[in-house]
């Protein structure tokens, strides 16, 4: 044993974990870091000699240092063996070998292995302890294994072999650098400086190959060393005169050393300056300005010490240029993953800091990278001939500063426009903005004010924008970092904190720059990065190796059609403008492949056809393929030429400015790849362009679309656009007025070119009926398609399959294509399926993997599973190719799966099942054929931690387990939607609530912050389980996540659900409780006060943001009246219980008179009549205990529907629940009349027989005539102008009796009511003998008028004075101006609510005539049309405004004749102008220009809207 091991204990038994660590040290001498481990781990000697070599490789050693250990312990254990390593049989120097040794050995004997021995650090004395068993382990078979050993033996014959580093080629030398050591380039230097320093004149250096300096950091010592001890035989006057001379020396950038900086310097720190400022140039310019200040003998001896420099540099002409083509390589592996696309990196990150005109001028490869973010830390990059700027002249960079990534990673990416456009970051300061923000700051005042913010900048780019190891940072030094007290070198410390070193490469063209960057970083992190740095190329030579590089799956110039079948060109910047479309050129594909007869072009070909067979989403190649052989077919089904003649005929006829085609079709039909091949065979008549972005807002999509349709022609061209199953009806509505507006009021379309100012939408619905929502749609706007194939569908698809046969192997396999060939057939489908799942195991992670694909491809259209989730879960690192990974461990399945990518948040790609139906048909399998239920797949999905961990795609794969929950499907029959999402409803059928219940309380742990499972369980236990306690509590616990309108009205259903639930049971029950009664009023008033919340916080919250879930339980972007809905509903439920009292029963007259009685608080409880008993007593007590509450029932019912007459009287329904509420709220008002404003027969006759009643009593007889029939309001008699004359003229007379009683006279209300009756009466039948004078009417509004004032509480008689004292090209009435301003005050006032996202309704339009003829009704316009059309197309003319463009709308109304000025609409009448609202949004242009125009008018309650405006210009 050696010293150092007498000095451990002589058992091994008692030897602690540092004296282990000690004999690894000193007796192994292995590297102190694998002794580290050893004593980490607690390893004493004890538990040493239990160890054999497996388990000091689990420990993480390497193969190299392991196998020796395992050698030495063997001896050991043997106590006193001689391990075979340290026997003298070998050559001694072996021993010594180091790593890189031993892999010089096995290079020189062309040994292939040479690489993975240096991975495994293998030194010599490691190599010698080798067995065959111990090469095996590592992989490497027999043969070499054994010429390895082989070699070895021989080297006993011979000498030592000379190993010369000279020999290693630039590959070579990127392995070996990574294990460089500091003290070896120290080494170097000194022997090297030592020779130069001893070298005399005359003298000739003589260096061995091995004493070469090629690393650019020793070299760089090197010149440093050399020009100091040439300045130290400087005199100190010598030395200031030569730093004097130094400073008008100019470098290439034509800056020579200030002396500030070099004023008091000595040698050491002179030579630095030189080094730093003349880089490679430094020798040279130190020699020169010696010969200025005479020192020619110094001069001479320098330029000597340069001759040998050079030689020991290595700096010949011919290694050079070796080495220059060897980094160009290097580049190119580095930026594409050794291959020759930019493609194999997502995104990439730049960082660089300050640059020249000159280095700016070959940086445009930036371009050309899918860049994410520049992190810029020049201020005058944006300046003219800076970085920034440059780049913005041919792409688009949107300028941000760091504080801007704050912030949740959707909103963020949302607001920057991040992955579409590129973020450019100012990192320090941004000089083109004058302000104390923006100034350029020293490294401490950086350090203090901005490095927080880029260092979050960082951690976000890297932690969540990145797509998970699929990006690439890129440091690119365009100036010196002299110091670690650098912002630039601080956020390289910053990235290196959140990602992989490897992912971090280094560009500098400065030898010197890069030589003190390169030290800096050995310094701080004890990293080489020769590996990963390109630093011997120039900036020109990088240009053009990265502009060389692909991708190549683009045409070089791309086309748009144009005027007089000319095109344009699609310029890059304007395509990065238009971040919502996938533009389709008109010669997309072409001239992508220089040879398209190569075997290149024919493989691309041959997997693509297979990809999208198989079951692919459809490329633009797939049309290309097929132009190109036009012998081959392409199946179009039959209903191409119907969607085709659609198009066509739109464009031809049509003059609206866009137009909406629905394409409704079952899911997997076809439907999409007809649509595109539709835009493909367009794309000579219009600009095609797929939205692949619905997330923008509408108004920007819109500006999109117009800039496209513009674009590079002064003829505009029209635009066909495609949209594939945009979820939100409201939205897409909405978009289509934006789109309209846009071309509209762009101010640079010329007039004259009209027709081409046109957009057509395509959008592709998916639908379980697609033919019925056809039938229920207009046949000319409209298409269907279905999952069914014609004869002659049938017989391309077997032709195709014949063609397929030929060309490729295996059609039968391409199953999506297969099963539409079959026509979709069910057997065919579950026979797939069947063969697929026949070696399920459900133990195996691969088939726990398809069981999840297969449940979220059933429910969840277009979802699935990202391919890096994929490798996480099967635990395997990050792979060069994950595709083929992921698809190898999913062999068994991976017959019926495929890789899509998602182009959101950059791109990614995804892993699901070919067809929907295949994962019908397989989820049927699991649970019929190995007892795996929905249920079972669900909880497993729910336990994994890994799917809900926060990132891109995890967020993704989150929102399609939370919709395959919660999202509920519209019912076939109409519009209203199921109860539950269809899992949720199989799961119940299948296995009962307990389950549902399981499934949602795992999946509210998971999704812990979102209200919508806790709200989606409180409904199925108030709906299928009728277990109201615990739904109760889930929904009380959703509304302490997130208190909205929709949460808080769960609460109050589940009130109404158990009072309705309670009085079921009742009805059942042959005997009462008394007590029953207290607990339902309770849950009554608790439900009331639960929905009046709800309506408070939709009437409050104006700016509320919408639940971000997937339920469709609420309408979105309307004004919300659920609340007032489930008042009205459970007010209604009260009145039935009262009504089922022994005392209130309403079969009998008189006791359903003491229930009107009471609820109108005519009498008290205590006034009933009822029997003297004490069911009955406590009944009374019980309603005397809740009377306030009771009484103040019927005036509130009768509030809601005044309220709610108002909002589906005066406002547009835009949403499918105003519908459902318009029905619930007029079934409750038949109750209410019921109730109410029915008197018994006896009472009746009575009145019938005594005509001289009391007043009193007639008076109350006509209200209630008037409120049963809802003419007892404004709103309610605006609703008669489509009834018939006869029922008008009943509630005039009514009016004509109030109007006369004396205790009437002062309601005003109803006098106004009674002049709105008689111009309805007018409009309906204008020879009535019931109606007043059109002079006698206007004199009662004058009075009413006087009496309200100019604020009154209603907008109804500002309303009325619209009507009746509208202008005249011949008669002014200035007036009218103060009837605008009043009904606009009073309708914002006390209407606003009603009208939050809505547009008002004109009822009356300004016609031809004079007085009362002039008003023309909106229902007679109707009557024009009903005959030609369905209603719901004519409501579409009305929404759109198209319904002005016909005949029998412009010969009734008049066009006013008005003006636009500071943006604001007036009608003109001679001097008179009148404000106007546009009736269509903002109907107006933008840009404020002062125009003449004409419009119809309408009278709606907010004031007069101005429809289908016309400019005169």
């Amino acid at each position: 044993m050696s010293g150092s091991q007498c000095e451990l204990p002589a058992q091994v038994e008692k030897w602690s974990t540092k004296d282990v660590a000690r004999w690894l040290t000193s007796e192994v001498q292995v590297d102190p870091t694998v002794a580290d481990k050893f004593e980490k781990e607690d390893v004493c000697g004890e538990f040493l000699l239990t160890f054999e070599k497996k388990e000091i490789l689990e420990m993480g050693i390497k193969h190299g240092p392991a196998v020796k250990i395992a050698r030495y312990l063997e001896r050991l254990k043997k106590k006193g063996e001689k391990c075979w390593g340290s026997e003298s049989r070998m050559p001694c120097l072996v021993e010594k070998w180091t790593k890189e040794e031993v892999y010089e050995w096995l290079v020189k004997n062309n040994n292939p292995l040479a690489e993975q021995l240096l991975q495994e650090d293998i030194s010599g004395d490691c190599l010698l302890c080798f067995g065959k068993k111990d090469f095996k382990d590592i992989g490497i078979k027999m043969g070499p294994a054994v010429h390895i050993l082989k070699k070895l033996s021989e080297l006993k014959e011979q000498m030592e072999p000379v190993l010369q580093p000279n020999m290693i080629s630039d590959h070579q030398k990127v392995v070996v650098a990574k294990t460089h050591k500091k003290a070896d380039s120290k080494k170097v230097i000194q022997n090297a400086t030592q020779n130069i320093s001893d070298s005399r004149p005359n003298s000739q250096m003589k260096l061995s190959k091995s004493e070469q300096v090629k690393d650019p950091v020793q070299q760089v010592a090197l010149y440093r060393s050399t020009i100091q001890n040439t300045l130290e035989e400087l005199a100190k006057e010598d030395l200031k005169k030569f730093q004097f001379f130094l400073q008008d020396k100019k470098n290439e950038k034509n800056v020579g050393i200030p002396w500030g900086k070099l004023e008091n310097k000595d040698t050491l720190d002179t030579a630095k300056l030189l080094i730093d400022h003349y880089g490679d140039q430094a020798l040279t310019v130190t020699r020169d300005v010696l010969v200025e200040i005479n020192q020619n003998d110094l001069a001479r001896r320098l330029e000597q010490n340069m001759v040998q420099l050079s030689q020991l540099t290595c700096c010949s002409k011919e290694s050079e240029s070796k080495r220059e083509f060897n980094q160009g390589e290097k580049l190119k592996n580095l930026l594409t993953c050794g291959g020759n696309s930019l493609e194999n990196f997502e995104r990439f990150v730049v960082v660089t800091n300050k640059s020249s005109p000159e280095q700016v001028q070959h940086l445009q490869f930036l371009t050309k990278l899918q860049l994410l973010c520049v992190l810029d830390f020049d201020p005058n990059s944006n300046s003219p001939h800076g970085l920034c700027h440059t780049y913005k002249e041919t792409r688009v960079a949107n300028l941000h500063s760091p504080s801007q990534y704050h912030g949740p990673m959707k909103s963020v990416v949302s607001c920057l426009n991040l992955y579409d456009q590129t973020s450019w970051v100012f990192c320090n300061g941004r000089h083109d903005f004058q302000s104390d923000a923006n100034k350029e700051l020293d490294y401490t005042s950086w350090l203090k004010k901005s490095c927080k913010d880029v260092e979050q900048l960082v951690a976000f780019i890297c932690n969540q924008l990145l797509p998970y190891g699929r990006g690439l940072i890129i440091f690119l030094l365009l100036s010196p970092v002299d110091t670690d007290n650098d912002p630039f070198f601080e956020t390289y410390r910053s990235f290196l904190k959140h990602t992989e070193e490897q992912s971090i490469i280094t560009i500098c063209e400065s030898a010197s720059a890069y030589a003190k960057w390169k030290e800096l970083i050995v310094e701080k992190f004890h990293i080489d990065i020769d590996p990963i740095s390109v630093y011997e190329l120039t900036l020109s030579q990088v240009n053009g190796t990265v502009m060389g590089l692909g991708p190549f799956s683009q045409s070089p110039a791309k086309l748009l059609p144009s005027s007089d079948s000319s095109a344009v060109v699609l310029k890059q910047k304007d395509e990065d403008l238009l971040t919502a479309l996938d533009i389709l050129c008109l010669n997309q594909c072409e001239n992508v492949f220089e040879d398209e007869s190569s075997q290149q072009f024919l493989k691309f070909r041959m997997q693509e056809e297979e990809e999208f067979y198989r079951g692919g989403k459809v490329k633009w190649w797939n049309f290309y393929f097929c132009d190109k052989d036009s012998k081959k077919i392409f199946v179009k089904r039959d209903k191409y030429r119907n969607v085709m003649e659609m198009i066509r005929s739109q464009n031809k006829h049509s003059r609206n400015a866009c137009v909406l085609l629905n394409f409704f079709h079952h899911p997997g039909c076809g439907a999409s790849t007809l649509a595109m091949h539709i835009l493909w065979d367009l794309r000579n008549d219009f600009r095609c362009a797929v939205l692949k972005d619905t997330m923008l807002p509408k108004e920007e999509v819109a500006d999109q679309i117009v800039h496209l349709m513009k674009l590079e022609s002064g003829t505009p061209s029209p635009v066909l656009l495609l949209m594939d199953d945009l979820k939100e009806t409201d939205s897409l509505y909405d978009l289509v007025n934006c789109i309209r507006k846009a071309v509209e009021d762009s101010a640079n379309l010329n007039l004259d070119h009209s027709l081409n100012c046109k957009v057509i939408i395509l959008n592709c619905v998916r639908s379980h009926s697609p033919k019925e929502q056809y039938k229920r749609d207009n046949s000319t706007l409209c298409q269907y398609i279905t999952a069914s194939l014609s004869t002659q569908e049938k017989e391309q698809f077997e032709k195709k399959l014949e063609e397929l046969q030929e060309t490729h192997e295996k059609p039968e396999n391409f199953y999506t294509f297969m099963i539409m060939k079959s026509n979709f057939d069910q057997k065919y489908i579950k026979d797939l399926a069947r063969n697929t799942l026949k070696n399920f195991a459900i133990d195996t992670e691969d088939a726990k993997l398809f069981a999840f694909l297969t449940l979220l491809n059933t429910y969840v259209p277009e979802s699935g599973i990202a391919l890096s989730l994929c490798e996480d879960f099967f635990r395997v690192k990050m792979t060069p190719h994950p595709e083929d990974c992921v698809l190898d461990t999913m062999k068994i399945y991976s017959n019926v799966l495929i890789v899509d990518r998602v182009e959101e948040y950059g791109g990614y790609k995804t892993l699901r099942i070919l067809h929907h139906t295949i994962a019908d048909a397989c989820l049927e399998e699991l649970e019929g054929g190995y007892s795996l239920m929905a249920s079972d797949i669900t909880l497993q999905m729910l336990h994994y931690d890994l799917f809900f961990s926060k990132s891109v795609v995890k967020d993704r794969l989150m929102v399609s387990i939370e919709r395959m929950l919660i999202r509920r499907q519209r019912k076939k029959d109409g519009d209203e939607r199921e109860p539950f999402s269809p899992l949720i409803d199989k799961i119940h059928q299948q296995q009962g609530g307990q389950t549902v219940r399981e499934i949602f309380v795992k999946a509210s742990s998971r999704y812990s912050q979102r209200a919508s499972i806790p709200q989606a369980l409180a409904r199925y236990l108030y709906i299928n389980e009728r277990d109201f306690p615990e739904a109760l509590k889930w929904a009380e616990k959703a509304k302490n996540i997130a208190e909205n309108p929709y949460i808080v009205d769960t609460i109050g259903q589940v009130y109404k659900s158990n009072l309705r639930s309670n009085m079921d049971k009742e009805k059942q029950e042959v005997s009462h409780n008394p007590e029953d009664l207290h607990t339902n009023i309770c849950l009554a008033v608790n439900g009331i006060k639960a929905f009046q919340r709800a309506q408070e916080q939709s009437d409050r919250d104006d700016n509320f943001q919408f639940p971000d879930d997937e339920s469709g339980d609420f309408p979105r972007k309307s004004y919300n009246i659920f609340g007032h809905v489930g008042v009205l509903e459970m007010s209604f439920l009260v009145f039935e219980i009262l009504a089922k009292l022994p005392f209130f029963e309403e079969r009998h007259p008189m006791k359903k008179k003491y229930l009107q009685s009471f609820l109108n608080g005519s009498i008290p409880i205590s006034s009933v009549h009822k029997d003297d008993n004490q069911v009955n007593n406590r009944y009374a007590e019980i309603i005397k205990d809740h009377e306030q509450f009771l009484v103040h029932l019927k005036p509130e019912v009768k509030k809601k529907f005044d309220f709610l007459n108002c909002y589906f009287t005066y406002t547009k329904g835009n949403s499918e629940f105003d519908t459902v509420n318009h029905k619930t709220v007029c079934d409750h008002f038949k109750k209410y009349v019921d109730l109410f404003c029915m008197e018994p027969e006896e009472l009746k006759k009575v009145k019938d027989e005594n005509p001289k009643l009391n007043l009193k009593l007639l008076i109350e007889d006509r209200k209630k005539y008037l409120e049963k029939t809802q003419a007892d309001t404004f709103s309610g008699i605006l609703q008669y102008l489509d009834r018939s004359a006869e029922e008008m003229e009943k509630i005039v007379e009514c009016y004509v009796f109030l109007q006369q009683t004396v205790i009437q006279k002062q309601n005003i209300q109803v006098k106004i009511n009674y002049i709105l009756a008689n111009v309805v009466l007018y409009l309906l039948n204008p020879k009535s003998n019931h109606l007043k004078s059109y002079q006698k009417l206007c004199d009662l509004l004058l009075e009413a008028l006087q009496a309200v004032g100019h604020h009154h509480t209603c907008p109804d008689p500002y309303y009325l004075a619209l009507l009746m004292f509208w202008p005249t090209q011949s008669e002014e009435n200035s007036e009218i101006r103060t009837y605008i301003y009043a009904i606009r005050s009073s309708s914002r006032k006390h209407m606003s609510k009603l009208f939050y996202r809505r547009s008002t309704i004109a009822h009356l339009y300004l016609g031809r005539e004079n007085g009362l003829k002039r008003l023309v009704s909106k229902p007679s316009l109707d009557k024009n049309f009903l005959t030609k059309m369905k209603r719901d197309f004519l409501a579409q003319l009305w929404w759109n405004g198209d319904i002005f463009k016909e005949k029998d709308i412009s010969s009734r109304l008049v066009r006013v004749g008005g003006a636009i000025e500071q943006g604001e609409v007036f009608a003109t009448y001679g001097s008179l102008k009148i404000p106007v609202h546009p009736a269509r949004g903002k109907g107006i242009r933008s840009g404020c220009s002062t125009e003449k125009i004409s419009f119809y008018l309408g009278f709606a309650i907010n004031g007069p809207l101005a429809y289908d405006i016309q400019y005169e210009n």
